[in-house]
């Protein structure tokens, strides 16, 4: 069992018999009353996002969560395809349940996937990702770090905002958990 207070980005808990992944957790004191925790949760079968809020002191079964090391292969039309790196055993997971996630991923990308019991539920992202800018505005010449930015598509087809002098053709690293710039890649 865990308590509402414990749950964090990422942790997959079960409530009324449906597998519930945490989006974002906050802890919210209101000037008056109790202590709540806000949460964004998504039904991990159904891709259903909601906003909720817990008592700190409610309590959930914990998911036991196994991850497998995989390749991502293709797309076949409805479902994104994965390959076991060890016994070469393929997986389909439905596009819905995985559209955001493949924002961050490419062709022949190794990651891994999501198990609960033999049931595959989700990829799990690394922390960053590098990605080709392929389309945004030409860089300002004297541009700096700090100027406000400007939108760029990468190759995935996710719009971050970049510095003003990153150009078309470079590449870039991006967090997978806010999908924000974080640095030219080396």
């Amino acid at each position: 069992m865990i308590s509402a207070v414990d749950l964090r980005s990422g942790n997959t808990f079960i409530q009324d018999g449906k597998l519930i992944k945490v989006l974002e957790a906050s802890h919210h004191k209101p000037g008056k009353g109790n202590t709540v925790m806000r949460m964004k949760l998504r039904d991990v079968r159904s891709g259903a996002t909601y906003d909720t809020t817990f008592r700190p002191d409610e309590k959930f079964e914990k998911a036991i969560i196994e991850t497998k090391p995989v390749q991502y292969l293709y797309n076949d039309g409805t479902n994104e395809i994965f390959m076991d790196l060890e016994s070469f055993e393929q997986y389909e997971i439905p596009h819905e349940q995985v559209a955001d996630e493949m924002k961050y991923i490419l062709e022949n990308m190794e990651l891994a996937i999501e198990f609960y019991g033999s049931e595959v539920i989700g990829v799990d992202l690394p922390t960053t990702v590098t990605l080709e800018v392929t389309e945004t505005e030409p860089s300002i010449k004297g541009a700096t770090v700090t100027g406000s930015g400007k939108p760029a598509t990468l190759e995935t087809g996710l719009v971050v905002t970049v510095p003003d002098f990153i150009t078309t053709g470079e590449k870039i690293i991006v967090t997978t958990h806010d999908g924000e710039y974080k640095s030219r890649a080396k």
